[in-house]
C-alpha cells in the first residue's frame, strides 16, 4: 500500500489474499473523535479507489475499545424492524428503560433502527428478555445486529469481481467465435476458390477488405466492452500518480508505478490502436491490398479472451487457497437447544438462535452435533470428534465436569452442557482469529517480492519501447534480412511492434506477487487441521524454517503440569522429624499457596484440602517469583503475636536463613533423583528474643511429582534426528531437572536449572549469541516452547515462540505458534511445515522469476534468427503471450495448492511419531 503515505497513519496490514486491509491511524481525543476517524475513514477508501482498486469500509472502532461481550458485561447492537414513525424510537427506549442492569449507548432513530447496549447477565436476565420486551411492542421486532465481517465482505467483492470478469470473458468469447472463423479459418484453411472467401479477402475499400472491416468492428467492440475493465483501473492509477496534490515525488512517478492491469491495458491498446493506425494509413495512401499481415484485430480480441480467462482461473485458485477461515467458521452451529425449568421442574427444549445464548445456559448437545459455545459437561458420558479444532484424530472421552468446545461434533449419546464462554468467545473463534491474523503477516522475502513488482512495470514499459525501436532500427538499418518483412506491407514498424505489445503481455509479476501468499494461506490452513496455530504468519513460516535449537521449560511443557500431585511429605519440629500431623500448619500451608497460580502451588493446595477443612488467613504475602511466597499468620499459636511463614524450593529456604539438615538434604536429594519437585515450609514467629527461635526453622518437605509427556521422549529424539538442538530451560533444582531430562533423552549438559523466571529471556539470549547456526555462518535460530505466564518474556525473545495450548492467555499472546491440542508432536509437525512452506515459496517465487527472465527474450524477439522445422522463426505471438501471461499466475497458485495434496515430495504429509 505504497498509495497510502498519511502521517496520521501508524500501522497498515493488507491480507492480499482475503482481499482485506487493517489499518491503524490516529485522532485527536475529544468530541470530534468519531468525526474525524469517519473522515480519515473516507480518505483511505477514496485513494484505494484512486489507485485503481474498489474499496469500502467494513468496521470502524477504536483500536483500545474492549472485546464484545468480555467478562460480565456484554455489549452488542439490536437491529429493530417495524420501526415506521418518529414514536417508534421512543417505544424502544421505554422497553429498555425497565432493565437495570442495562445501559444504552447509542439509541435507534426511524431513519437508523440500529441500538447499542450494555448489559450485565444474571439467571433472571439475558438478552432473550430483552428481544422480548421490545418484541411486545406492536409491529416491532428485535435482532442481534451483525456487522459484515471483513471475510465476508471480501468474498463479496471477489465475487463481484468474478462476476464482472465471468460476463466480459462470455461477451469476448461469443465475439472471439466469428472472429477465429473470419480471420483463421477462412485465411488458413478455406480454398481461394470459395465464394465466401473471395468476398472476405478482395479489397473493397482503399485496399481494406470486408474480413479486415469485420474484425476492426469485432474488436473494437471488445477492446470497449471487453477489455474495459483493466483500462479503467489503470487509468485510474495514473490518475492517482500524476494528479494535483499528489504525494509521489515527480522522479519516483517515472520509474515506480502501474500494475497488471497497466500492463493488459498497454498491451491491447497498443495492439488495437495500431491496427487503427494501419488502417487510416491505407485510408489516404489507397493501396492496392492491405495485408492480413499489417493489423492485429483478431489479436486484439484472443488476447482480451486470454487475459480474461486467466484472472478468472486465477481467481478461483486464490479464493481456494484463502478459505481456511470460511471452512473453520462453518464448524459453529447457528442454533441450539435451550434447555429450561417450568414452573413444575420439568426440562423444556426450546430451539434458540445461538447468539441468544448466556454464560451459565444448559444447552442439549444431541447425536451428531456441535455445541453452540464452550461449555462443561453437566449431564451424560459421551465421546466427541475434536479433529477440526485441535487436530485430535481420536474420539475424546467426555465425561461431567469436562470442557466442550464448539466446533467438536457429539459421536455418542446426547448430553447437557452448561455455556462457560459468550457467543464469539470460543476457542473456535480464537482460532479464526489467529488465523485470519496469521493471514495478514508477511514474510520477509515478500517485501523483497514488493520491492521488485514495484519496478516491473515501469522496466517492462521500457523493455517493450527498446524492443521497438531497436527492431525499428535493425530493420531501416539493413541489418536484418528483408525476408523478414515478407506478408507485411506496414514496413518495419508495423514488424517492431509486434514484439514489443508480446513483451507487454507476457510479463507478469502476479507470479512473483502471488508466490509467497498463497503458500503460506495454505500452510495455515495445514496447521490449523494438525492442531498448530500460526500467529505470525509467513514471517514465522520463514524463521521456523531455520529452527537449530529448540528450548524447552519442563513444568507444564515437557510435563503434563495440569495436575501434579504431593507423593511424599515429612513434618518437622525444631528441625527433628516428627509424626505429629497439623491441621493448623496445612491451613496456613493452603492459604499461602492459594495466592498463587503455578501448577506446583495448585498441587499444595489440593493436598493440603485433603488434609484439612479448617481455614486460616494470612496477610503480608510477597511472592518471589520461580522460588516461593512468604507471609504472615497467627493461625499456629495464638497466644504469640503471629507467626512468619515460607512456602517455597530450597533457594528460598536459603534466601531467608532456614537451616536444612543432613538427613533432609538426605531426603530431598532421594525426591529429586526419582525426578520429583521439592517444596519446603519454614516458619518464625514474627517477635521473639530468643536468637536461636528468631531465624526460620523447616516445618515440613513436600516431594511433587509431575510426569512427563507420554510423547516427549519420541519428540526429542526426532528433533535430534533431524540435527537440531534440544535444551531445558527450568526453575527447578539441578537434580530434578536433569533427572527428568535423563528419562526424556535431553543432554545432561543441554539443562539449564534454577532460573528465575526474569531470567529466562537472558538465557535465550545467551544461546542465541553462543550456538551456531547448522546450514549457514550466522547465530542459531532459537525457539522456545512453554506455556505460562513466567514463559512470555522468554517467547518474545526467541526467534520462534511456541506455546502450550493450555497456557496462560500472556503465553499465548507473546507466542508465534500455538500449539491447540497440548501435544508435543505438533512441534515437529510445524518444523516439517514450515520448512515445507518456505520451500514451496521459494520454489513459486523462482518459477515466476525464471518464467519471466525466459519468456521476455522469447517475446522480445531475442531467438528469432532460429528458424522452425516449417521455415517460420522462434517468436511468441501476442496471442500466445497472454496465454503464457495467465499461466505463470496459475501455475504458481496451482503449486501452492498442491501442498494440500499430500504426494510424496508434493505435498505435505504429517511424520507419525509415537507416544
Amino acid at each position: 500500500m505504497r498509495g497510502l503515505k498519511y502521517e496520521w497513519i501508524t500501522d497498515i496490514n493488507v491480507n492480499l489474499l482475503g482481499s482485506n486491509a487493517r489499518v491503524e491511524f490516529l485522532v485527536t481525543d475529544d468530541a470530534t473523535a468519531r468525526e474525524q476517524a469517519e473522515a480519515k475513514a473516507e480518505k483511505l477508501v477514496e485513494t484505494i479507489e484512486d489507485m485503481g482498486f474498489d474499496a469500502s469500509l467494513s468496521r470502524l472502532a477504536p483500536v483500545e475499545s474492549p472485546d464484545r461481550g468480555n467478562g460480565p458485561t456484554r455489549t452488542l447492537e439490536l437491529k429493530v424492524d417495524g420501526m415506521h414513525c418518529s414514536k417508534c424510537p421512543g417505544s424502544v427506549l421505554r422497553s429498555l428503560n425497565g432493565f437495570r442492569a442495562l445501559t444504552v449507548i447509542t439509541a435507534p432513530t426511524e431513519k437508523s433502527p440500529l441500538c447499542e447496549i450494555t448489559y450485565t447477565p444474571s439467571p433472571d436476565f439475558s438478552i432473550r428478555n430483552i428481544i422480548a420486551a421490545i418484541n411486545a411492542n406492536d409491529k416491532l421486532s428485535a435482532s442481534i445486529h451483525h456487522p459484515e465481517s471483513p471475510d465476508a465482505i471480501s468474498k463479496r467483492m471477489h465475487a463481484i469481481r468474478q462476476r464482472q470478469v465471468l460476463w466480459r470473458a462470455i461477451f469476448t468469447l461469443v465475439i472471439a467465435i466469428p472472429c477465429f472463423v473470419i480471420g483463421i479459418v477462412y485465411m488458413s484453411f478455406v480454398s481461394e476458390d470459395v465464394i465466401i472467401r473471395k468476398l472476405l479477402m478482395e479489397p473493397w475499400v482503399s485496399g481494406i477488405n470486408r474480413a479486415q472491416i469485420a474484425l476492426f468492428i469485432m474488436a473494437s467492440l471488445v477492446y470497449v466492452f471487453g477489455a474495459d475493465i483493466f483500462h479503467k483501473k489503470a487509468w485510474k492509477e495514473l490518475r492517482s500518480l500524476w494528479k494535483r496534490g499528489s504525494r509521489t515525488p515527480i522522479l519516483q512517478r517515472f520509474y515506480r508505478f502501474g500494475s497488471m492491469n497497466m500492463l493488459m491495458s498497454l498491451g491491447t491498446t497498443i495492439a488495437y490502436l495500431s491496427s487503427v493506425a494501419q488502417l487510416i494509413v491505407a485510408a489516404v495512401a489507397q493501396p492496392e491490398r492491405m495485408s492480413d499481415e499489417d493489423v492485429y484485430f483478431d489479436s486484439v480480441v484472443f488476447l482480451t479472451l486470454f487475459l480474461l480467462t486467466g484472472q478468472l482461473i486465477e481467481g478461483y485458485s486464490k479464493s481456494m487457497t484463502g478459505n481456511a477461515i470460511e471452512m473453520l467458521g462453518k464448524l459453529r452451529p447457528t442454533t441450539a437447544i435451550l434447555v429450561e425449568k417450568d414452573a413444575q421442574g420439568n426440562n423444556i427444549d426450546t430451539v434458540v438462535e445461538a447468539d441468544l445464548l448466556e454464560i451459565r445456559d444448559i444447552v442439549r448437545i444431541p447425536y451428531g452435533s456441535s455445541p453452540p459455545c464452550d461449555g462443561k459437561l453437566v449431564e451424560g458420558e459421551t465421546n466427541f470428534d475434536e479433529s477440526s479444532v485441535t487436530g485430535e484424530s481420536r474420539p475424546i472421552k467426555k465425561i461431567v465436569g469436562d470442557t466442550v468446545l464448539s466446533g467438536t461434533v457429539n459421536k455418542s449419546a446426547p448430553i447437557l452442557i452448561e455455556i462457560t464462554g459468550a457467543p464469539g468467545q470460543s476457542l473456535l473463534d480464537q482460532i479464526i482469529d489467529i488465523v485470519r491474523e496469521g493471514q495478514a503477516k508477511r514474510a520477509p522475502i515478500e517485501q523483497f517480492a514488493d520491492s521488485l513488482t514495484a519496478y516491473f512495470v515501469p522496466g517492462i514499459t521500457l523493455l517493450a519501447i527498446l524492443t521497438c525501436l531497436i527492431w525499428a532500427i535493425l530493420g531501416y538499418s539493413g541489418a536484418v534480412p528483408a525476408s523478414y518483412l515478407e506478408g507485411i506491407s506496414g514496413g518495419w514498424f508495423a514488424f517492431s511492434i509486434k514484439f514489443a505489445i508480446a513483451v507487454f503481455v507476457v510479463a507478469c509479476p502476479c507470479g512473483i506477487g502471488l508466490a509467497a501468499p498463497t503458500a503460506t494461506s495454505v500452510g495455515g490452513g495445514l496447521a490449523a487441521k494438525y492442531g498448530v496455530l500460526v500467529k505470525g504468519g509467513g514471517e514465522s513460516f520463514e524463521i521456523a524454517s531455520r529452527i537449530d535449537c529448540v528450548v524447552f521449560d519442563k513444568t507444564g511443557t515437557l510435563t503434563e503440569g495440569g495436575e501434579p500431585t504431593i507423593t511424599d511429605f515429612q513434618l518437622y519440629d525444631q528441625g527433628e522429624e516428627t509424626n505429629e500431623d497439623s491441621s493448623a500448619l496445612w491451613a496456613v500451608v493452603r492459604a499461602v499457596e492459594e495466592n498463587s497460580s503455578h501448577p506446583i502451588a495448585k498441587a499444595i493446595v489440593s493436598f493440603c484440602s485433603s488434609k484439612t477443612q479448617q481455614r486460616a488467613e494470612v496477610v503480608d504475602i510477597e511472592e518471589t517469583p520461580g522460588r516461593g511466597l512468604k507471609a504472615t499468620s497467627d493461625a499456629l499459636v495464638p497466644e504469640l503475636d503471629g507467626f512468619e511463614i515460607v512456602v517455597g524450593n530450597e533457594a528460598l529456604m536459603r534466601e531467608y536463613g532456614a537451616h536444612i539438615s543432613a538427613s533432609l538434604s538426605s531426603t530431598l536429594q532421594r525426591w529429586k533423583t526419582q525426578a520429583k519437585s521439592v517444596a519446603l515450609v519454614a516458619m518464625k514467629p514474627t517477635s521473639s528474643d530468643d536468637e536461636e527461635s528468631s531465624s526460620f526453622s523447616i516445618a515440613a518437605a513436600l516431594s511433587i511429582s509431575d510426569p512427563v509427556r507420554a510423547e516427549a521422549s519420541a519428540v526429542i529424539h526426532t528433533l535430534r534426528s533431524q540435527n537440531i538442538d534440544v535444551w531445558m530451560l527450568s526453575g527447578d533444582n539441578q537434580t530434578t531437572a536433569r533427572a527428568v531430562a535423563l528419562r526424556i533423552g535431553i543432554p545432561e549438559d543441554n539443562v539449564i536449572s534454577e532460573v528465575k523466571p526474569n531470567e529466562k529471556s537472558n538465557k535465550i539470549k545467551e544461546l542465541q549469541s553462543s550456538l551456531k547456526a547448522k546450514r549457514s555462518m550466522e547465530r542459531a535460530t532459537v525457539a522456545m516452547v512453554g506455556d505460562g505466564v513466567n514463559d512470555a518474556p522468554a517467547l518474545t525473545v526467541a526467534d520462534v515462540g511456541i506455546a502450550i495450548g493450555s497456557g496462560s492467555d500472556v503465553a499465548i499472546g507473546s507466542a508465534d505458534f500455538v500449539l491447540v491440542k497440548c501435544d508435543l508432536r505438533g512441534i515437529v509437525t510445524l518444523i516439517q511445515l514450515s520448512r515445507k512452506v518456505f520451500g514451496r515459496i521459494k520454489v513459486n517465487f523462482a518459477w515466476a522469476l525464471v518464467y519471466n527472465l525466459l519468456a521476455v527474450p522469447v517475446a522480445a524477439g531475442a531467438f528469432y534468427a532460429i528458424e522452425t522445422p516449417s521455415r517460420g522463426h522462434v517468436r511468441l505471438d501476442p496471442v500466445w503471450a497472454s496465454l503464457a501471461m495467465a499461466m505463470s499466475s496459475i501455475s504458481v497458485v496451482l503449486s501452492s495448492l498442491a501442498l494440500r495434496s499430500g504426494i510424496p515430495g508434493l505435498g505435505y504429509r504429517e511424520t507419525k511419531i509415537g507416544a
